[in-house]
């Protein structure tokens, strides 16, 4: 009788393990949510009958899922209106005046889209930094979204109890409140494939006695905190002046600082800053193309994976962005770095898959347990296609994957050893339903806002 396992063969699998091994050709085995067995060459037989779903990649690569580390789904709706303005400007103009406006069927379309972009691109984890609680439903309806369509998730459920628009604030009270009723729903389910924490949005938004109340909340729960640190000069500027303190240290001062912790973007850090992080074991998540949209500056990254501090890769919101592609990340985190120590050695094709994959595993909160291909990992693969006129000829595949691949190169995603895209097919979903329905209620949504937009016209 056949067995319940899924068998990918015939491809370069590149395994971002310890080794950094690429079986080329390989074959990996999973059976239910886990990898059961990965080899080179060909496939045994007993593991091709022992198969039910069997992928040929022959002429593709099979990667480890990528984790988007650092995202805003609600933001897809806005892509492009605020194009060209520093952060501060951005937020005012653009992002509060329409956020406010949000609700729940709004945000679960808005997800939906977002997330589908996500899986398109080869990221089957996403980290949703949710600060948008206009409606009590918003947080629900993206969790029901990521649940739908089978992502791995954790939605870092966001608040600002200062120096915020006052729609978009609450108190630390109220946000252990709402949080814990979120989390009761959804942290853990499908083996922990969804998770909730708590995610203080910036330092400036936020208080001494807020931080360390949802963070202790946080850590109750065994979860971690998501908070942005030190995107641009101007906020480490603000934090001196008010509080005499950089960002790190006063997140240090408070207790913060823990392999708990992801801190978002990490521009504006200098040597005690990095050194703290590191002795902390925090994790960094690193935004390029966001950081260079809004011109924010160029992260440490060297210096960061210099001193063993776990980098996770991350689009940041579509607002600030424009596209959640992690194949441009990975590009843009390669040559950024690159150009900035005028060293086109410092940063290598293995170096950026490891951040993708297992940086964000680390941010996740389960590192070890997904990012890699090996036996006793979470059956998150992605198959890329290697005969695309875009990738093809290669003699590196973690080079082709780095600097070459694109999401139309995504043939097959799978989540926990479940198919979620084949051969290019989102499986189960209406996927140009879903965008004719998001493209609606984002007409709708700026139409509440009297934001001007093409989609007005």
């Amino acid at each position: 009788m056949a067995g319940s396992g899924l068998l990918i063969h015939g491809g370069a699998v590149v395994t971002v393990d310890d080794e950094g091994a690429v079986h080329d050709p390989g074959w990996v085995y999973a059976e239910g949510n886990r990898i059961a067995e990965v080899g080179s060459g060909s496939a045994p037989a007993a593991r091709r009958r022992g198969a039910d779903r069997v992928i040929d990649a022959t002429g593709a690569a099979v990667m480890p899922g990528m984790v988007n580390a650092h995202t805003h789904l609600f933001q897809g709706f806005f892509r492009g209106l605020a194009d060209d303005r520093a952060l501060l400007d951005w937020l005012r103009d653009c992002i509060w005046p329409g956020a406010v406006h949000l609700d729940g069927p709004t945000a679960y379309l808005a997800a939906l889209a977002g997330l589908i972009e996500n899986l398109r691109t080869g990221a089957t984890t996403v980290i949703d930094h949710q600060y948008v609680h206009v409606d009590s439903t918003i947080d629900d309806a993206v969790c029901s979204a990521a649940d739908e369509l089978g992502v791995r998730f954790l939605l870092a459920r966001g608040w600002a109890d200062r120096n915020y628009p006052e729609p978009l604030m609450e108190t630390a009270e109220v946000a252990v409140e709402r949080a814990r009723a979120v989390r009761g729903r959804w942290d853990g389910r499908d083996d922990d494939r969804m998770r909730v924490e708590l995610a203080p949005l910036i330092p400036w938004g936020c208080s001494d006695e807020a931080m360390r109340a949802t963070v202790a909340e946080a850590r109750s729960w065994g979860r971690g905190t998501h908070i942005h640190c030190a995107e641009t000069a101007v906020e480490v500027e603000m934090s001196l002046e008010e509080r005499g303190m950089r960002h790190v240290p006063w997140l240090e001062s408070l207790g913060v600082l823990g392999s708990d912790v992801q801190l978002a973007h990490s521009v504006w850090l200098d040597e005690g800053e990095l050194d703290l992080i590191a002795e902390s074991g925090s994790v960094v998540v690193h935004c390029p193309v966001s950081n260079m949209y809004l011109a924010s500056g160029v992260a440490p990254v060297i210096e960061m994976r210099r001193r063993g501090i776990a980098v996770a890769l991350a689009s940041d919101g579509p607002g600030s962005n424009n596209r959640q592609d992690m194949f441009e990340v990975m590009k843009a985190t390669a040559l950024l770095q690159k150009v900035h120590h005028l060293d086109a050695t410092v940063l290598e094709p293995a170096e950026v898959l490891h951040m993708a994959c297992r940086g964000g595993a680390a941010a996740f909160g389960l590192p070890g347990a997904f990012g890699a291909i090996a036996v006793g990992q979470r059956a998150d693969l992605v198959v890329v296609d290697l005969r695309s006129p875009f990738v093809m000829p290669v003699h590196r595949v973690p080079s082709a994957l780095v600097y070459n691949a694109t999401p139309r190169d995504v043939r097959d995603v799978i989540v926990d050893g479940r198919v979620l895209i084949g051969d290019g097919e989102l499986i189960g979903v209406d996927e140009p339903g879903v965008l004719a329905r998001a493209e609606a209620a984002a007409r709708k949504l700026f139409e509440r806002a009297e934001i001007p937009t093409r989609l007005r016209g």
